[in-house]
């Protein structure tokens, strides 16, 4: 028994390095992003980062300490709600954004084209994001405050808050840089960060199709339904060999939401059989209207 003990806590040691080390990597790309393409060329390109380029240009503080210092009253707010496990990781990749957006800054930026500095630094943010996010952790700021939104207002929508707190962002750089041209680069490279770590994230499918054998079906729809707000239906089955009936359940969810039902599911049966499938059109009440899609 203790030997099975062991030999599950090495697995998952041993996944926990290997995401910390993606993490470790996938920030010196983030940094990279930020000290060498968009804050040299003033682009504020939303949430803390935007914020801290901002204030730097106003204070003697580097923009990687502004991103650490900004982040620790929302990191606390963040313990108190969700507890120290939950930002541990989130406090690791905070740390190294900042030590390595203050590394990068001691090099010269590798263009001052605007546009490309703003499509470089983008890809870059958003590509590193979507790992950082895919290995269970955040870089903080906007994402833990947007969080705790959504567990007070449920029917406040993630992608809405992310845009209007980014619009409000890249508008006031637009406002104290005094150049409505640097603000609307600053708009193109959040529209390409989104895009980029949408597409790291879940890939170009527009909705996953969830089909899940589990032995706690009533409350795993539950969980589905009040958490992920979405819809869960029952097929009925019944196994080949045991003849054992079973409820089956099906599950449609937008690409943004498929990585936490499976988190969901994980967290209530780890053994439950799933099969996921890419679901290229979805009809109905949450996606498109059939009556006029195709028009």
């Amino acid at each position: 028994m203790n030997k099975k003990y062991a030999f599950s806590y090495a697995i998952y040691m041993r996944k926990h390095i290997l995401d910390y080390m993606i993490i470790f990597f996938a920030t010196i790309a983030y940094a990279a992003g930020i000290a060498l393409f968009l804050d040299p060329n003033n682009l504020a390109p939303g949430g803390v980062t935007g914020i801290s380029i901002i204030i730097s240009r106003f204070v003697p503080i580097e923009t990687g300490t502004l991103i650490f210092l900004l982040n620790i009253p929302i990191l606390m707010l963040g313990i108190w709600k969700f507890g120290f496990r939950f930002i541990l990781s989130t406090l690791y990749s905070i740390v190294l954004v900042s030590v390595f957006t203050n590394l990068w800054s001691l090099y010269p930026a590798p263009t001052q084209d605007k546009l490309l500095a703003a499509i470089t630094g983008a890809v870059l943010v958003g590509g590193s994001v979507g790992v950082i996010f895919k290995h269970k952790a955040t870089t903080g700021g906007i994402d833990i405050i947007i969080k705790i939104l959504r567990t007070k207002y449920k029917h406040l929508k993630t992608g809405t808050l992310f845009l209007v707190i980014d619009a409000a962002v890249v508008a006031l750089s637009g406002i104290l840089f005094k150049n409505l041209e640097t603000a609307l680069y600053a708009g193109i490279s959040v529209v390409i960060t989104a895009s980029v770590m949408d597409l790291v994230l879940y890939g170009r499918d527009e909705a996953k199709m969830f089909f899940i054998i589990s032995r706690e079906p009533e409350r795993l729809s539950a969980a589905l339904i009040e958490e992920l707000e979405v819809g869960v239906t029952y097929l009925e089955g019944a196994g080949a060999y045991s003849r054992d009936k079973k409820k089956i359940i099906l599950c449609v969810v937008k690409k943004h939401q498929a990585a936490k039902l499976e988190e969901a599911v994980k967290d209530i049966d780890r053994n439950a059989f799933t099969i996921v499938s890419n679901a290229s059109e979805i009809f109905g009440e949450g996606f498109k209207n059939i009556a006029g899609e195709r028009l």
